[in-house]
């Protein structure tokens, strides 16, 4: 079994190779490499065994050609520019989250032997396919509206992996994302980055402006359960999907006062109160177009699972991390 991780030097794709070596399978069969592509790696990837990182760009065809072999079994597509950065810069946007995806699906098609199994694909999308007038609960009949180049862009991709799996060149399946939090490290360039900032910051001691409102709410599941509906997602047969190939993601809603409040419950007053409200109209402008009650009833019969509370989330993070307190 030989899978690729676009995305893989990131914190997500990064934390799925590392899941899948402790594993050692996919699909019953025993993984003998993992080849990441990205733009720079996390310290310490050189050590591990079975895992191949090749710095790269996703709308290279020549790059990837050059990890999407014939001998390619599984592909997990992380690569993205994420909300904030493809609003801002909407060349760099439709160039690595659209076209990259077209390059990817064009690449599989050509591997895809005939008469044979085609390789399979796991697609991360988002809950910013949604927008505009909504209903107070979305379901999965609800329409996708985007009203970012983000939200556009990874709808557009749904949509080609969903002709290219009618077509028999590959098997994809996309699953639309809920925010993760809690994510480890740096805050990033996306619009949803301040639900971690909330959060981690004040655990490491740092103040954390939130550029939203404290009833702002948001959609969101932990980096654990997102990189084991990954993982579902591609075991999961054919059959199970149909002619429907995205998917919703069960998650959990919060507002962000809630979550400072689930802070304060984990780890006392003095490390709530290093959240101090910012506004920032452009975030803002971003997060209000985003859906934030759902009811995932084909996520949950296809046994995808949401986190049960903020505060397991919290407490999950504080584990991972070894953070003390």
């Amino acid at each position: 079994m030989k899978i690729l991780i676009t995305g893989g030097g990131g914190f997500l794709g990064f934390r799925l190779a590392r899941t899948l070596l402790a594993r050692g399978t996919l699909g019953g069969r025993s993984i003998s490499l993992i080849t990441l592509l990205d733009g720079a790696f996390p310290s310490g990837v050189e050590n591990l065994q079975k895992v191949k990182a090749v710095t790269g760009d996703v709308s290279d065809e020549k790059a990837i050609a050059g990890v999407c072999l014939p001998d390619t079994d599984a592909v997990f597509h992380l690569a993205a520019v994420v909300s904030g950065a493809a609003e801002a810069d909407f060349d760099l946007g439709m160039r690595v989250n659209l076209k990259g995806i077209e390059t990817l699906l064009e690449q599989m098609r050509r591997i895809s032997p005939a008469g044979a199994r085609p390789p399979r694909l796991v697609y991360t999308s988002s809950v910013a396919a949604f927008g505009g007038d909504l209903p107070a609960v979305l379901d999965d009949s609800t329409i996708a509206n985007p009203q970012t180049s983000y939200g556009a862009q990874k709808v557009i991709g749904e949509y080609l992996i969903s002709d290219y799996s009618r077509k028999g060149f590959l098997d994809g399946r996309s699953l639309r994302l809920p925010t993760i939090v809690v994510r480890a490290g740096k805050p990033n360039a996306a619009a949803s980055s301040f639900a971690s900032g909330v959060i981690r910051e004040p655990l490491n001691g740092v103040i954390s402006e939130c550029p939203v409102a404290p009833e702002t709410g948001v959609w969101l599941l932990s980096p654990g359960r997102v990189v084991d509906a990954f993982i579902h997602a591609w075991e999961l047969p054919p059959e199970t999907w149909g002619s429907q190939r995205w998917l919703n993601l069960p998650g959990i809603t919060a507002s962000v006062a809630e979550m400072v409040q689930a802070l304060r419950k984990v780890a006392g007053d003095a490390v709530a109160k290093r959240v101090v409200y910012k506004a920032d109209a452009r975030i803002q402008a971003i997060v209000k177009t985003w859906p934030v009650n759902f009811r995932t009833p084909r996520a949950l019969a296809m046994g995808f699972k949401p986190d049960a509370d903020v505060e397991s989330v919290i407490r999950n993070y504080i584990a991972d991390e070894k953070i003390r307190i």
